[in-house]
């Protein structure tokens, strides 16, 4: 394995951008697509977006879910194709050319030429093709830009065909008109789901009109409320509620006589009257209402609704039904005889308005199904008096051409003229906007083709009931009210870039064919067909037998019928990949946004039930939205958010992965993005993984550098065998971040991943490693040093393979490195195959080392209390648990371990757990209030009742019945107190606890215990120091002691009684400075005072050699000149090297390269000494 740099120098984004060249030289995304051909299909739906914009965080965080979703399958055992897809039709594209070439009107496409208008379309939906694939490339995503998919293409819009010809075939397409959303910006009809996009609260005009009842004897009026004034000259009906009482009501102040329902009376006072005269006496008879209040009345006083009306009669809704009124205009006279009548229907309701609603039919749903019941008009008769722009027709005499939301003012001054304006205002409500031109939408009759999804809704829900959702609220709720509430989906628009309709039609409607493919169409024309688009087609004809000839209607498909035809179109089934289709439908996985609940996944569905009877999908992930850090949402002209380049070129791509899955979002919540937060990801999860990595290849390559075998990893079985008890435990943990994390996955859970990952990081770099720095740095001999190297080797090898789908790029560095030590390995870390759980996992050591660490950090806990630092060594430390096997193992395989690790002599366990506390019980409020209710209160008091002897009955039994209720251990908290041995205080014994264990302290001090403390604090200024000089931990060098105090007796007793100990903790002996030559470099020195009663100085140098003089003498027979040549020759040469070629000589060296002197043969441990600390040991023995 090669050198590696400190974390603080490992440039993650650079490193990402090494990964994406080396992916590029290997081919890796289509080497691994060869690999795996000939396992099974995992089959993906990528849903296309449209290129006529950048990728945005949306993007990014579905693309991501997508990638690792798809990585992990293909790493399982599959052959996932992943092809990248285009929107290329309708609106959005539209949109732009008539912003560009300034088309206002539909006529404006005509005069221009559906052929240019179409080919500017065309020319403009891949504008941004090549950023997409930079930015998706960037993020670690592997899909295949070249063998992409275009909704544009022939063989997709073939493929469209077919689906519609089934659907027509299956009887399920008809021609009919349709009140819808309707954009006058796009001048095309909305999808309901599409006009749900985009509400905004506007102020609409208001206005309250009167409609006088032909032959009523008090000359009534009915009074109607709009927001819409536009509609008026369309009116054709006034609707009431049968269920409603109504009154005929007199305004004293002006005569004029009104009909509205009872209920809503206030809604037509007006406080601002003034009384011209009394007018008849005033009725007994008060409506309900009749106490309304209303703002404004003269005199600053609130006034009330019957000191303006007179009631005169209460009228049942039914009696009202039939009774004919003069029409505000008569545009449509000709319907008289139908028309200008009162109907009924439920939809009035009186929570708004006057409980009499007006009626145009061609302008709203409910308006237009009432008429037509009641036979105002028929639905082949029903005349739109607005045009395809939003301006009145010819129709409408008086305000032709004019655009309706401008024509508002207008229309209520003539109503006004009329004198039928009874009083108008401003009203503020919620209302939908043109989600791409942002204009107001209208509903309007269209004549529109539509596939029957009313009658497939019960065949909808049982397959939404087939799929799998995460999170499967939105499944069960809002995508399964959606498909009860679904209407028949009008498909058609009557726009010019889009798949045109395959319906030929005769010019009277009598003969119409349906084109399933290109073949057909060429057939029946003798024409031959190169592309689909409407100004490739429109003029290709059709005769029959009868001699009729048929043409194309003029409508193309919504873009959507398109989208939700890409499971079958992308692969142009069936006209090719017939067999792949049938043996893997349903698809396998896909995911979007919270959107596409009434978008893609609806149109999925729908399609899908239609033609096989079937879901179109088998699992489906659907994420929230990502807004900006302030909740709003992103906006490029707010500049609210950082851009996707900006934070991966600062941090990387995996961090900003892992960053978007490890939050509300994938759970379909909103996630308001913060740039700190990935800088998070990078801190906590990154960082302790590369400095695992980094320790490693470390201690790997410090074998090489004291002349021992290379580091080559033992295998797992070998490794499974060891006898270390945190060797077991940590194999066993990869397991079950194995088991987990396929679990999870198989579950398509991914926020679940990373918390786990990031516990499992904590362990290894907190537990593995900091508890064995000693075997991996070779202090307890080369083979229990190269077990725990390859122990730490495997773990690191698999918890990368188990996070490759997850962070791509990270995985990639580590194993590109480490593979260079084994034999066989893959080319790239995500050919490899997902890790599978080998051998058993041994839950009790991972249940004891977490219970350990618990109990570590209980008596660190007391220590801090106490102000007794870590180097200050404790006497004895009690722990009390119920568990004897946990007490076995923290009292044997762990027991060397936590007294290290706290500084203490001595462990007792204790299994009583009433000899050191007593024991309470408390209810957990937070889990059985909801679940007890009204019993929650005596079941509470019970619980605090319990005995001792009982609260240990229920720990054994784990449940116990409480006032009929059957409670476990997770609904009572059992509370240990601490009791203090009799004749000692807090400040001598001390306890901390957590659920069942509790950890007794003895901090009374001991001088038995001074000399193991002061070595504690000369080691931490020799670490200290060597972070100073910004030593490496592999760095040898050798540390040199002076005492600096006058009786140097104390410290000379820490070092004679510690020694093995500071030798253990520093790697080296610790030498007296007077042995330290002349000729050694010194890297770093400093004076300590007051350190546990002694003073002293550090200093660090680099290994340096030593002589024997007396015996280099004796080589040249007293020759003191020959002698100072060689120690002067042997100074002058490379350490490292000098070293090597000791080695390669078994500890000789023939030294004849010294001019007139002749040549001696040099004994290591004889002549010379590599390291002081050598000559020092080599004096001792002696």
């Amino acid at each position: 394995m090669d050198d590696v740099c400190e974390g603080k120098d490992f440039t993650f984004p650079k490193q990402e951008e090494k990964i994406l060249d080396l992916w590029s030289r290997i081919d890796a995304f289509h080497t691994q697509l060869s690999l795996s051909k000939d396992k099974p299909e995992y089959i993906f739906y990528d849903g296309p977006p449209f290129a006529t914009g950048l990728p945005h965080y949306g993007h990014i965080l579905a693309g991501t879910i997508k990638d690792i979703v798809t990585r992990y399958h293909s790493m399982t055992g599959h052959h996932v194709t992943r092809r990248f897809g285009w929107d290329c039709h309708g609106l959005p594209v539209e949109n732009e050319i008539d912003k560009k070439l300034g088309i206002k009107k539909r006529e404006d496409v005509l005069k221009l030429g559906i052929d240019k208008y179409n080919e500017e379309c065309r020319s403009i939906v891949t504008r941004y093709v090549s950023e997409w694939e930079t930015v998706i490339t960037r993020t670690g995503r592997w899909i295949d830009f070249k063998n992409d998919y275009k909704t544009m293409d022939l063989n997709f819009m073939e493929s469209v065909w077919w689906v519609f010809s089934q659907l027509y075939q299956k009887n399920l397409v008809y021609k009919g008109f349709k009140v819808m959303p309707y954009s006058t910006g796009c001048k095309t009809p909305l999808s309901n789901f599409e006009a749900g996009q985009n509400y905004k609260d506007v102020s609409d005009p208001e206005v309250f009109m009167t409609f006088p009842a032909l032959g009523d004897p008090h000359g009534a009026s009915f009074v109607a409320w709009t927001t819409t004034p536009w509609t008026l000259p369309s009116n054709l009906a006034l609707c009431i509620n049968v269920n409603f009482t109504y009154v005929k009501v007199r305004n004293k102040y002006t005569g004029k006589v009104y009909i509205v329902a009872e209920s809503r009376l206030s809604a037509i006072h007006n406080p601002k009257e003034k009384p011209k005269e009394a007018v008849t006496k005033s009725s007994n008879d008060a409506p309900k209402n009749a106490n309304a209040k209303v703002k404004g009345s003269s005199g600053g006083k609130t006034d009330n609704v019957l000191d303006s009306f007179e009631v005169l009669e209460k009228i049942p809704g039914a009696s009202l039904v039939g009774t004919k009124y003069e029409p505000l205009f008569d545009y449509f006279k000709e319907l008289s005889d139908t028309a200008f009548r009162v109907v009924a229907d439920n939809y009035v309701t009186d929570d708004s308005g006057t409980g009499v609603v007006h009626c145009a039919p061609a302008f709203g749903e409910d308006d237009f199904r009432v008429c037509i019941d009641n036979q105002i008009l028929s639905k082949d008769k029903l005349t739109v008096a607005v045009d395809d722009d939003g301006c009145f027709t010819e129709k409408i005499t008086d305000f032709s051409g004019c655009y309706i939301k401008q024509a508002d003012k207008d229309i209520i001054e003539a109503v006004k003229a009329k004198g039928r304006l009874l009083k108008s205002g401003a009203f503020t409500h919620s209302y939908p906007y043109c989600w791409r031109s942002d204009t107001p939408l209208i509903y309007r009759a269209v004549p529109s083709w539509f596939v029957r999804v009313e009658s497939l809704k019960e065949q909808l829900l049982e397959n939404n009931k087939e799929t799998y959702w995460v999170p499967d609220f939105v499944k069960d709720k809002r995508f399964h009210n959606w498909l009860e509430n679904a209407r028949d989906w009008a498909i058609s628009r009557s726009r010019f870039w889009g798949t045109p309709l395959p319906i030929w039609i005769s010019e009277d409607e009598k003969e119409k064919v349906v084109i399933g493919s290109v073949a057909e169409l060429e057939k029946l024309s003798g024409e031959k067909v190169f592309d689909l688009h409407r100004h490739n087609i429109d003029h290709i004809t059709i005769k029959t037998d009868s001699g009729r000839v048929l043409r194309r209607v003029d409508d193309v498909f919504d873009c959507w019928f398109e989208s939700g035809s890409m499971p079958y179109a992308y692969i142009h089934y069936p006209f090719e990949n017939k067999e792949l289709f049938e043996k893997n439908f349903p698809g396998h996985f896909v995911a979007e946004g919270l959107d596409q609940t009434r978008g893609w996944f609806y149109t999925l569905m729908v399609l899908s039930t239609a033609l096989f009877g079937k879901p179109a999908f088998r699992n489906l992930i659907c994420n929230g939205l990502v807004l900006a850090e302030d909740g709003k949402k992103m906006s490029k002209s707010l500049k609210n958010y950082p851009s996707p380049m900006e934070v991966i070129n600062d941090y990387g791509a995996d961090a900003l992965r892992l960053y978007l899955i490890n939050s509300p979002v994938v759970r379909a919540e909103p996630l308001r993005f913060k740039k700190e937060g990935v800088y998070g990801v990078v801190r906590d999860v990154f960082l302790p993984w590369y400095n695992a990595y980094r320790f490693l290849v470390q201690n790997a390559k410090r074998l090489e550098v004291e002349g021992l075998a290379p580091f080559v990893p033992f295998d797992q079985a070998t490794l499974q065998k060891s006898l270390n008890v945190l060797d077991q435990w940590i194999n066993s943990a990869t397991q079950s971040l194995v088991h987990f994390v396929r679990q999870e996955m198989d579950g398509y859970r991914l926020y679940t991943v990373v918390p786990y990952l990031l516990k499992f990081l904590d362990n290894l770099t907190n537990i593995y490693v900091r508890f064995n720095r000693k075997r991996l740095k070779g202090r307890t001999g080369e083979e229990d040093c190269r077990i725990a190297l390859s122990t730490l080797y495997n773990v690191l090898l698999l918890s990368c393979k188990v996070m490759a789908p997850f962070t791509p790029f990270f995985t990639e560095v580590l194993y590109q490195n480490m593979r260079k030590v084994c034999n066989g390995s893959e080319g790239s870390i995500h050919y490899c195959s997902f890790p599978t759980e080998e051998g058993k996992r041994g839950e009790r050591i991972e249940k004891s080392v977490t219970r350990m660490m618990t109990i570590i950090d209980l008596a660190r806990n007391i220590r801090e209390r106490h102000n007794k630092p870590l180097k200050t060594p404790l006497r004895e430390m009690v722990i009390v648990h119920p568990d004897a096997d946990f007490l076995d193992d923290i009292n044997g395989k762990l027991r060397e371990y936590v007294l290290e690790e706290l500084n203490i002599r001595s462990l007792v366990p204790c299994n009583d757990t009433l000899k050191y506390s007593s024991l309470r019980a408390e209810p957990e409020f937070s889990v059985l209030g909801k679940r007890l209710g009204k019993s929650m209160g005596v079941v509470a008091k019970e619980i605090k009742a319990m005995s001792q002897e009982k609260i240990l009955a229920f720990e054994k039994a784990g449940e116990v019945t409480i006032a009929n209720h059957c409670l476990k251990l997770t609904d009572i908290k059992v509370l240990r107190d601490f009791k203090r041995p009799d004749g000692l205080t807090e400040i001598e014994v001390d306890a901390a606890g957590d659920g069942d264990v509790l950890v007794i302290l003895d901090l009374r001090p001991d001088e038995s215990l001074f000399e193991a403390g002061a070595a504690r604090e000369i080691v931490n200024r020799i670490q200290k120091l060597r972070k100073k000089v910004a030593l490496e931990p592999t760095d040898m060098v050798e540390v040199y002691f002076e005492s600096l105090d006058e009786d140097k007796s104390v410290s000379q007793r820490v070092l004679h009684s510690q020694e093995s100990y500071i030798r253990d903790a520093i790697g080296s002996h610790l030498l007296p400075c007077s042995l330290m030559p002349a000729h050694a470099v010194v890297l770093g020195e400093e004076r300590f005072h007051g350190i546990s009663s002694m003073s002293f100085g550090i200093t660090l140098a680099r290994p340096a050699l030593m002589f024997n003089t007396k015996a280099i003498l004796s080589l040249y027979t007293g020759d003191a000149k020959f002698a100072h040549n060689l120690q002067t020759y042997l100074l002058s040469r490379d350490h490292s090297n000098l070293k090597s070629e000791f080695q390669d000589g078994n500890g000789k060296k023939i030294v004849d390269s010294i001019e007139q002197q002749p040549a001696a043969e040099v004994v290591l441990g004889e002549h010379v000494f590599l390291t002081v600390g050598d000559y020092y040991l080599a004096g001792k023995s002696d």
